[in-house]
């Protein structure tokens, strides 16, 4: 654990759902001591959301809280604000996600931790910020997918807006919480001073519209949908050879004469319609149809083969099965099987990061609720008079 990044550090996870607890696991996984806070009763709701389940463990709680320990403490009570106020002087860093009225209902705002614990990093996510006329309404992904533009942008151009697949602007918010309390610490460490940290789900999800925000900002004209088509790269989308759907993605002139050549399809390289990327752009109504009839003729094993020969980007669209049987994973000790106190054997996918010095293996398996309670109510001196009482009142579980 001493090699980790974060070894020296320690982060209160006052989060619940995806958003948060996916930021504080990456802190943990980076090897941060991350002590997770959940309600005595339920839990992180994520405990419950299934199926599926491994006995009575929830897949959905798995994925994002692995790494921590779990103390169980009823926030309601008046009494837990004597732990939470121990737990904050030990940590150097606070994160929640909650919208202002709930942090000031629980009398839990950036002030009240920084009069315990004057350089610590605190940091809130919630869906629009602590700041402006949304500040006291909560965010869902699918909510946020929708205000974004994002669903906008996602689908085909003839059917209703799309949500992504997994809940991608939790997952956004999170890794931008990573970036912003990495780099807090490092600034601390220089100048001794703690800050806070406003993120919304909806702005980091905006921020990450990337090339289409930009494109609309420049012109100001609102994107259409393109489906599996890329609105600024043409040929760059999912094809139907004989037997199976592919990927192409032509990203230069080089690749798409490249493509030529493996299609036998001279007549196409040398057409000026299709000489240059906008030029396939601006015809790519008739372009596609054509390349759509050629693929079909090919079996997909083969057409791939030639076309990664000649160096075009390309591949097969797996399901999850097939994406989690490739070699390479196993090379790359991509997925890790371990040990879980109730569940038995699981297994997760590890952080993708690959440093050269430190591998970041999953070291503790997600907790039970309130796993580690008396462990950590020691650890930060409480004596076992005072941590028997908070059992006997029922603020500690």
């Amino acid at each position: 654990m001493n090699d980790k990044p974060l070894h020296d550090v320690k982060v209160l996870d006052l989060t619940r759902v995806l958003a948060g607890p996916t930021a504080t696991m990456i802190l943990g996984d980076l090897g941060a001591d991350v002590i997770k806070v959940e309600n005595p009763s339920s839990g992180d709701e994520t405990r419950q959301w299934g199926p599926p389940f491994q006995d009575g463990e929830s897949a959905y709680f798995f994925c994002a809280n692995r790494n921590k320990r779990s103390i169980a403490i009823d926030l309601k009570k008046p009494s837990s604000k004597i732990i939470l106020q121990r737990l904050t002087r030990f940590s150097d860093v606070v994160i929640m996600n909650y919208p202002l009225k709930h942090l000031e209902k629980l009398d839990l705002t950036e002030e009240w931790f920084r009069s315990i614990r004057a350089d610590i990093i605190w940091a809130n996510i919630s869906g629009f910020g602590l700041h402006g006329s949304r500040k006291n309404e909560a965010g869902y992904d699918i909510m946020i997918q929708g205000l974004s533009g994002l669903m906008s942008i996602t689908g085909e151009p003839d059917r209703e807006p799309m949500k992504v697949g997994v809940a991608i602007a939790d997952v956004l918010t999170a890794l931008y919480t990573v970036i912003a309390v990495v780099s807090a610490l490092y600034q601390r460490k220089n100048k001794t001073l703690g800050c806070a940290i406003d993120n919304s789900l909806l702005e980091c999800t905006m921020a990450s519209l990337a090339n289409v925000a930009s494109a609309y900002l420049m012109n100001k004209k609102n994107p259409e949908r393109y489906g599996n088509q890329h609105p600024n790269i043409v040929p760059y989308q999912v094809f139907q050879a004989k037997d199976q759907y592919f990927i192409l993605a032509v990203g230069n002139d080089n690749q798409w004469q490249k493509t030529c050549l493996v299609l036998q399809r001279d007549d196409l390289a040398q057409n000026p319609d299709y000489a240059s990327n906008q030029l396939r752009v601006i015809n790519r109504e008739k372009l596609i149809p054509l390349l759509s009839d050629v693929f079909l003729l090919w079996n997909v094993e083969d057409l791939l083969n030639e076309l990664k020969l000649n160096g075009v980007p390309c591949g097969l669209v797996r399901t999850l099965p097939e994406a989690f049987s490739d070699p390479l994973l196993m090379e790359r000790n991509f997925v890790q099987s371990l040990n879980h106190p109730k569940a038995g054997t699981i297994e997760l996918t590890v952080n993708p990061i690959r440093y050269s010095h430190v591998d970041l293996e999953i070291y503790r398996p997600p907790p039970l609720l309130g796993e580690h309670s008396r462990e950590i109510l020691k650890e930060v001196n409480f004596t076992p008079e005072e941590i028997n009482t908070f059992f006997k009142e029922q603020i500690v579980r």
